[in-house]
């Protein structure tokens, strides 16, 4: 546990950078339910091991892949996107979801991230931890995949 105030106040202002973006990430990848206690279980793994973890290149990277091992279920089921009522929302693609559904986790992150949340491919490249040029593969066969589901063409 920290001690010492000004490493407290570090990761506070961490945390209120990072959480947001981390949580949307992790809930993308895991599902809402499962990617909120994994956002949890690793800022508080951030809080007890912030005098390392500061320390680190990419730390929001660090714990978007401990919130990943922690919130990975032994029998990974496909995701689930919750359904809203066609009057609150923006129309939408009815077979977006099940075709987002068969992406490879890779493949759908990088899609949510850059088209859902429009991240900079530098953002989501870093708080995933692989090179723009892994996620722009990522991205680009994700869509693909995503426009023959859809029977879109390019």
């Amino acid at each position: 546990m920290i001690q010492d105030q000004p490493l407290r106040d570090s990761f506070t202002e961490f945390v209120n950078e990072v959480e947001p973006r981390l949580k949307r990430a992790l809930c993308v990848g895991l599902g809402t339910e499962r990617g909120v206690e994994a956002t949890a279980d690793a800022l508080a793994y951030g809080w007890e091991h912030w005098e390392r973890v500061k320390g680190m290149e990419n730390p929001a990277g660090y714990l978007y892949q401990v919130g990943r091992s922690r919130g990975r279920p032994r029998r990974v089921p496909r995701p689930t996107f919750p359904a809203f009522p066609p009057e609150s929302s923006p129309w939408v693609e009815p077979g977006l979801p099940d075709a987002l559904a068969r992406l490879s986790e890779s493949q759908r992150l990088a899609v949510w991230l850059v088209h859902g949340f429009e991240w900079t491919l530098d953002e989501a490249a870093s708080l995933l931890g692989v090179s723009v040029s892994t996620l722009r593969n990522h991205l680009g066969r994700g869509e693909k995949k995503l426009r023959k589901a859809l029977g879109v063409s390019a």
